[in-house]
């Protein structure tokens, strides 16, 4: 469903005919939710369904909270997050849906490949890689502790991949391709056997390209 709304413009995409104008922000922000969803959902599917496999077992032993709590706290995480991308793309970004100055996309990019290269990405990166782990190690029951956990998951994830989704200010918004490209890039780096190296090889590619695109 996210991934149809991506793709059919998120509802805000504008005729070649139209004028340009500024896209309310409420509009911004519900877009960028649904696309945190669509991308980051299907590198999370491990931990979830870890999760209700864990609530099936135990059923009628222990107070075990549906799996949509775990979720909605997972996705409550990231509209944290897309409020701010929100604005930083209100106030920046151009018609295009990117950011019109060659300088800070050029920043983002190389920020973007040294925070790959990082011990905290590193660290992140193994929470949501070990998702057996995690759960036991911060496991709780009832409502609340499904909400918790799935908060603590998405916490891993946003600073795991918080500058990797920031670089769709650098390649535009609306650039479904990109966006299928990071989803891939994300969910290999954490459920691929080599991720880990992935992830490195793509933040040197990273910083790379912003050299170039700084001095070209």
């Amino acid at each position: 469903m996210s991934w149809w709304f991506l793709a059919t413009g998120a509802g805000i995409a504008r005729e070649p005919d139209m004028p340009t104008m500024q896209v309310p922000f409420a509009a911004l922000l519900i877009m960028w939710w649904i696309m945190m969803a669509a991308m980051m959902l299907p590198s999370a599917l491990p931990a979830v369904l870890l999760y209700a496999r864990i609530r099936d077992q135990r059923q009628g032993t222990a107070t075990i909270a549906s799996t949509w709590v775990f979720v909605l706290g997972y996705l409550a995480v990231w509209l944290a997050f897309s409020l701010p991308a929100a604005l930083l793309q209100w106030l920046a970004a151009g018609p295009s849906m990117a950011l019109a100055d060659k300088r800070l996309a050029s920043a983002i990019l190389i920020a973007a490949g040294i925070y790959q290269l990082s011990p905290l990405k590193r660290a992140c990166l193994r929470e949501c890689r070990s998702p057996a782990q995690f759960l036991s190690r911060h496991w709780r029951a009832g409502t609340i502790g499904a909400l918790r956990l799935g908060i603590l998951h998405g916490g891993y994830c946003v600073a795991c991949c918080w500058l990797l989704m920031a670089l769709l200010l650098v390649v535009g918004v609306m650039n479904l391709l990109w966006v299928a490209m990071l989803t891939i890039v994300i969910a290999a780096e954490k459920i691929s056997p080599r991720g880990a190296l992935f992830g490195q090889a793509a933040g040197l590619a990273l910083i790379i390209w912003g050299i170039v695109r700084m001095t070209v």
